[in-house]
């Protein structure tokens, strides 16, 4: 089974190699047609804390890495990564 990969929005960088990140889906409410938003946040690992708050990045899962993270942050969401902002 492929492994899925989620985009969303950093919300927290505040504990050491986690971020917590926000994906926001759309979904047609079932009775009234309205297209509505809705969103979850999940904890990824950030191995080397490059990621901060703000940023557009790419989330994959993996295996458990403790309680709250099974997932692991693979690049920017289709925008550049810091090590290329720097230089």
């Amino acid at each position: 089974m492929p492994k899925r990969i989620l985009t969303g929005t950093v919300v927290s960088d505040k504990t050491d190699k986690t971020v917590v990140v926000k994906v926001e889906r759309k979904v047609k409410h079932p009775l009234y047609g309205k297209i509505i938003r809705r969103s979850k946040k999940y904890h990824a690992h950030d191995e080397a804390n490059v990621w901060k708050e703000g940023q557009t990045v790419r989330i994959e899962e993996c295996a458990p890495i403790s309680k709250l993270k099974s997932w692991r942050v693979v690049d920017g969401g289709g925008v550049a990564t810091p090590a290329e902002l720097e230089g």
